[in-house]
């Protein structure tokens, strides 16, 4: 599932925002101050931040700067009632992925969330040998029928696939797979590996010491 971090402190639109985009199959943590937010980036691992600007403490802007400034990558959507240039040109400096005006037009808003996602590995459905993963929900299938794994092995699968052939170091896929507090393991890793190389047992190479990359070829 795609995990979103909504960052927005209007406790309506907040709620509002929650529930349109858990209907829409998106799994939310929904915070009201920057603060909080701070703290959820480092308990959990996202697919995309979704920040107001205006916010109490400090702005979207400086929260983003900040988490950039650790390595993260995370993409961020920024919501504001900004519109000139010059707050757009920051948004975008300090890493932003894009932007949406309040106030929000909701189906605009998943336009833009399926847009910025996409552009992670520029399909909504990824074609491998006789499989496909669909990069919105993070599920493999094979004729039409879903491949039963786990959650951190659709994950593994989509960073390998970011990488577009390029080799993945294990300090990304383990930033990537494991939240701060939790504590990562390359044994567990190499069982994640096994287990996608049982269905791509060509297109995943170990590159040795380093980290991973995927082919697209058979």
């Amino acid at each position: 599932m795609i995990r979103i971090l909504v960052l927005e402190d209007d406790k309506l639109f907040n709620e509002t925002l929650e529930d349109f985009l858990e209907e829409e199959g998106f799994t939310l943590h929904c915070v009201l101050d920057p603060y909080t937010a701070l703290d959820f980036t480092y308990e959990n691992n996202y697919d995309l931040y979704l920040f107001d600007v205006n916010l109490p403490y400090e702005t979207g802007f400086e929260l983003l700067e900040k988490l950039r400034s650790s390595g993260d990558n995370t993409p961020c959507i920024f919501i504001t009632s900004r519109d000139d240039k010059v707050s757009l040109r920051v948004g975008f400096e300090q890493g932003g992925d894009d932007y949406i005006t309040k106030p929000v037009d909701l189906e605009e808003l998943l336009l833009r969330i399926q847009a910025v996602l996409r552009r992670q590995i520029r399909h909504e459905v990824v074609h491998i040998g006789q499989y496909e993963f669909d990069v919105i929900t993070k599920k493999l299938f094979h004729q039409n029928k879903c491949v039963e794994v786990g959650l951190k092995v659709q994950e593994l699968l989509y960073i390998l696939l970011e990488g577009q052939g390029k080799t993945v170091t294990l300090e990304h896929i383990k930033s990537r797979l494991w939240s701060a507090s939790e504590e990562a393991s390359e044994g567990a890793l190499r069982v994640y590996i096994a287990q996608l190389k049982k269905y791509f047992p060509t297109q995943i190479q170990n590159v040795r010491g380093v980290g991973y990359k995927m082919s697209m070829e058979c």
